[in-house]
């Protein structure tokens, strides 16, 4: 990974596309060791070399938001230049070809897939908040460091349902099990706030760093 040119270390950009909590992601990077500006700037995502995309919200006013402020062409050029990607929350679901919020909406087709609703109906809580267990299994850069169950914060009605089981990296059950961490390539994406998320989520923040700084 190319830092910048006087040799400092790479730059990471928070996306600020009017949605989610830029700040608290910024401050979760910067408190695991990551020089994180946030910007909505196209020539800044353009130039980043890392790309973090968080959000909060609704699916269709973010993509909405994306569209008009002109971030999808960077965003979608970061990760297809295989620069290192970290998806939060509606950050993870924007990734997928379709959500089922509120209406059928397009997201950005990285990962085929769709996003879902829970079931209300099966007795479960929605939205599915707080702190629930994080399963993952294999060699797992994202989550080196952290033991197999640790807990994570939640907040979210809704979860993606990749199309290609190989892109899961991490799972979680609520009345069911769901996709809770992606993976492919440089890009990954968790559906949890790894900046809400105490020691363990700080751990993955410095994972993703070191990431960039390898990469």
């Amino acid at each position: 990974m190319s830092a910048s040119a006087g040799g400092g270390s790479p730059t990471v950009v928070v996306v600020d596309y009017g949605m989610g909590n830029l700040r608290s992601a910024q401050k979760g990077l910067e408190k695991a060791g990551v020089n994180a500006v946030v910007t909505s700037d196209q020539a800044a995502v353009h130039s980043a070399d890392a790309v973090v995309l968080p959000g909060v919200g609704a699916f269709r006013d973010c993509m909405a938001n994306l569209t008009e402020a002109g971030l999808v062409a960077p965003v979608m050029g970061a990760i297809e230049q295989g620069k290192p990607f970290l998806g939060i929350c509606l950050g993870m679901q924007l990734l997928m070809t379709i959500s089922e919020e509120f209406g059928v909406h397009r997201g950005l087709d990285v990962i085929p897939g769709r996003v879902v609703r829970f079931d209300p109906e099966a007795g479960l809580k929605v939205p599915h908040m707080g702190w629930n267990r994080v399963h993952y299994s294999g060699d797992n850069k994202l989550f080196e460091g952290i033991p197999d169950g640790s807990f994570f914060y939640f907040v979210h009605s809704y979860y993606v349902v990749p199309e290609d089981d190989s892109v899961v990296c991490g799972w979680t059950d609520y009345g069911e099990r769901f996709c809770s961490a992606i993976t492919r390539d440089n890009l990954f994406a968790t559906q949890f706030h790894p900046e809400k998320s105490h020691n363990h989520g700080l751990k993955i923040l410095e994972n993703f760093g070191r990431i960039v700084v390898e990469s």
